[in-house]
């Protein structure tokens, strides 16, 4: 058993400074009211003697009714003691009243068994109060002892408050000395609050008071009514200590489920349960189970964190889990009086010690030790509320340990105990992190040859006993820093730090020729073969996932070699890991940018005016030369960067546009968005900003939207769809027609272009239903009053065609491929001239090459 920590030095010492000036206070004005209550002559000593009587009684009894208020490790008490001392003030003479008090609050301290030191200073605080009460009395005209009228309300309510004003800040003296000015605060707040009962009190005092001048035999209805004014107040505040019991209780379980399957749990539970029980300590204590160790925490009043002491004796502690029943050791505990002797050798007063039970099971225990306050133990009630508490602790520290157990699986292959592929990602994505000039971190990935005949000929059964034969291997063979992985059907991956990649294939050959010894499988004695896949970071990718891919590769392309053993190269990597290896590099592209933007020109078929760009984003990779924008956008959607993919094109094009604006040459801007932008609600906003910020016309910007991917949201980006439109700028569907019900949508869609999809345009001069497609989006975009923009346009028939027909626009090869900005300026001054129109100077194609 770890000991509890000492309690603070010199708390009582320091008291001490508050008692003695308000002992030798309270001194000095008895033996001046003594002496100057000889000398008056109104004052009958004998009547006065016998009235004491039943004050004291009156006071002692008031003292056991109180309402208390928990100070971190004090109780604040609030008593209705300030009821007789209204009557007190007006029928005693001051020192009597000083006798009465002070000898009620000895006789209470003396029965309640506390130290010296805190009875000392009530004894002193309480016969201060009533001294500068009766002080503030004499200070005032003489009260009319016969008429007991309002001015005689004033003085005695004055004194009342200035009596119990006196003893508050008396007592935020000893805290602030004792247990800081924290605590002081504290006591303050509380007990300015409980100056509200002050109030009440004397307003019942003087009540009684003018029953008890009206008619003195009033005094047995008062006392009648105070009784049962006493037995109510008792069953209420019964009642509501219950109430607030089983709302703590409900707010406890509910915070125990929450954290149930997270770390904080002994914070919440311990916390709370310390709250909740008024205790000093809350001890949870879990016996060690599989991988699980034992368990000891403790929350402590004044302490923020759980600490690792044992408060409870262990021998309690013990009794109570052999007996898998609560167990409670205090004064209000008499079953276990044998047990009190051990509470005292480890200062402890009472303890409740509750079993955790998971099915038949004891899995530890739940304590509370120390209910705070020097007359206040724990109660039969205390064991039931703790019991309630323990039943859902138990089972949250079983969830929580069933999390952990879920976790572990999580990360771990069920049937060899390695580490599975996602553990294996996150060893790496540590590994990388930690970057050495003369080193390298390696994947070796090693694929089981035959594995699938085994499953086949002999069953699954001998398929895994193969795979756990050979992940005992690789883990007996693998250096001691090696991370030994299961990550596939018959993958096994071992990640290292070698010298370099040379280093590595040495490492991983010498490794596979030592897997090559026989296997026992059932009755049959296997030759099992592997290949291995090597990858290395950086030198192979920047990222977990790219480098295991590659790795993956690599071990494919090793099946095939007599040597078994192949490092990845590019030429390896497909086209979807090549878009995975570039997502880095894009992002890196964007911070730099270094993607550029192409424009290829919108014409219009009638008049050959050039009337627009369409702004698309090229990529030049510094090692794998020009992307396409297929990939790059892909990646880009794959990796949450096609938001800063497309404001970066938006961006580009809207300065362009202002640039032939200013030039007189007005030219509109089309830019690609994708849908998944449009779920974007802060999109439209960003629009916006960006139009003011270039000062561009909105009716200049034209936004196309892929027809499938609006198909596939159509109801989460409508909204966006309509904030777009109300800004002003144009929204084209574009890729019209490959979508499924185009038709039965377009009417719904706030749009004002379509813009047919370039595989019907360019199969419409050979391909009778490509025609026929081309003329009905035509003669239907042409009835819902909507721009038609034909893209893919590439020979002078099918501008023939289009012409024919009444499509407005048209894009493709036939007129310009899409060029940077400074070929597009020449191309403008090379095949364009002005043409004078009653809208302005535009653009005019010289002639269609």
């Amino acid at each position: 058993m770890v000991k509890r920590p000492p309690a603070p030095r010199g708390g009582a010492q320091r008291a001490w400074l508050i008692t003695y000036p308000l002992a030798v206070f309270a001194v000095v004005c008895f033996s001046s009211f003594w002496i100057d209550s000889f000398a008056d002559p109104d004052w009958d000593w004998s009547r006065s003697w016998l009235l004491a009587i039943p004050f004291f009684i009156a006071y002692h009894v008031s003292y056991r009714d109180v309402f208390n208020i928990v100070i971190w490790r004090t109780t604040f008490v609030v008593s209705v003691t300030d009821v007789p001392l209204v009557l007190a003030f007006f029928f005693l003479p001051p020192p009597m009243v000083i006798l009465v008090v002070s000898g009620a609050m000895l006789a209470h301290q003396l029965r309640s068994r506390v130290p010296v030191t805190k009875l000392s200073f009530n004894v002193a605080k309480s016969a201060a109060g009533t001294s500068a009460g009766l002080l503030l009395i004499l200070a005032m005209p003489d009260i009319d002892h016969a008429r007991a009228d309002p001015s005689a309300w004033a003085i005695l309510a004055g004194a009342v408050i200035l009596s119990a004003l006196v003893e508050l800040f008396s007592l935020v003296g000893v805290f602030c000395l004792v247990q800081g000015l924290r605590t002081g605060r504290d006591a303050l707040r509380a007990g300015l609050s409980a100056m509200t009962v002050t109030g009440i009190n004397v307003v019942v005092g003087l009540v009684f008071l003018v029953a008890l001048k009206a008619n003195p035999w009033s005094a047995v209805l008062l006392a009648i009514l105070v009784a049962a004014l006493v037995m109510i107040l008792r069953s209420y505040a019964e009642f509501f200590r219950r109430h607030t019991t089983l709302a703590d209780v409900y707010e406890l379980t509910q915070a125990v489920r929450d954290q149930s399957a997270q770390s904080g749990l002994p914070d919440v539970l311990l916390g709370r349960v310390r709250s909740l029980m008024q205790s000093e300590y809350a001890t949870l204590w879990l016996a060690p189970q599989g991988r699980h160790p034992e368990v000891m925490l403790t929350a402590r009043v004044e302490h923020a964190g759980l600490l690792d002491i044992a408060p409870t004796p262990d021998e309690i502690r013990q009794r109570a889990v052999q007996a898998k029943t609560a167990l409670g050791v205090g004064a209000r505990f008499p079953g276990a009086a044998d047990l009190r002797p051990r509470l005292q050798a480890a200062k402890v007063k009472d303890v409740i010690v509750i079993p955790l039970r998971s099915g038949q099971a004891i899995i530890g225990t739940l304590e509370a030790v120390n209910r705070i306050g020097d007359t206040r133990t724990f109660r039969e009630t205390d064991v039931q509320v703790l019991e309630t508490i323990a039943a859902h602790a138990a089972v949250a520290v079983e969830n929580s340990r069933l999390v952990d157990r879920l976790r572990y699986d999580a990360y771990h292959d069920r049937l060899t105990g390695l580490p599975n592929r996602r553990r294996v990602i996150d060893a790496l994505a540590e590994a990388i992190t930690v970057r050495a000039e003369d080193e390298v971190v390696a994947i070796m990935l090693f694929d089981v040859d035959g594995q699938r005949n085994v499953n086949e000929s002999m069953g699954h059964a001998a398929g895994d006993k193969l795979l756990v034969e050979t992940a005992d291997r690789i883990r007996g063979i693998a250096d001691p820093g090696a991370l030994v992985g299961r990550i596939g059907g018959d993958e096994f991956v071992v990640t290292l730090r070698a010298p370099s990649i040379d280093a590595t294939i040495e490492i991983a050959t010498r490794m596979r020729e030592r897997l090559r010894g026989p296997m026992a499988v059932g009755s049959l004695t296997l030759d099992v073969n592997t290949a291995v896949g090597v990858s290395v970071y950086p030198d192979h990718g920047s990222d977990p996932e790219s480098l295991l891919q590659r790795a993956e590769l690599a071990a494919n392309a090793a099946k095939v070699l007599p040597y078994g053993v192949q490092p990845f190269h590019p030429a390896l990597e497909s086209r979807a890991v090549r878009r995975l290896g570039i997502a880095a590099d894009l992002r890196r592209a964007l911070d730099n940018d270094q993607l550029e933007v192409y424009f290829q020109p919108k014409v219009t078929l009638a008049d050959r005016h050039v009337v627009g760009v369409e702004c698309l984003a090229r990529w030049v990779h510094p090692a794998h030369g020009e992307v396409a924008p297929e990939d790059f956008v892909a990646v880009a959607e794959h990796t949450g960067q096609l938001a800063r993919l497309t404001e970066s094109v938006l961006v580009a094009g809207l300065r362009r546009c202002r640039a032939w604006a200013d030039a007189e040459r007005p030219f509109a801007i089309a830019v690609n968005l994708s849908a998944r932008i449009l779920l974007d609600s802060r999109f439209p906003e960003l629009v916006r900003e960006l139009l003011e910020e270039h000062r561009v016309d909105p009716g200049l910007v034209t936004f196309e939207i892929s027809e499938p991917g609006m198909l596939s949201d159509i109801e989460r980006v409508l909204p966006s769809l309509y904030r777009l439109r109300d800004l002003g700028v144009r929204l084209s569907v574009d890729d019209f027609g490959t979508g499924a019900s185009s038709l039965a949508y377009l009417r719904q869609w706030p749009v004002h272009e379509v813009k047919i999809d370039d595989s019907f345009v360019q199969g419409m001069a050979t391909d009778s239903g490509d025609l026929a497609i081309v003329r009905a989006v035509i003669g239907l975009s042409r009835e819902f009053g909507l721009t038609v923009v034909a893209e893919g346009v590439e020979s002078e028939l099918t501008l023939e065609l289009l012409e024919e027909m009444g499509c407005e626009i048209g894009q493709g090869y036939l007129f310009s491929r899409p060029l940077p900005f400074e070929r597009l300026e020449a191309w403008l001054n090379a095949q364009t001239e002005p043409e004078s129109t009653p809208t302005g100077e535009v653009r005019r194609l010289r002639a269609v090459i």
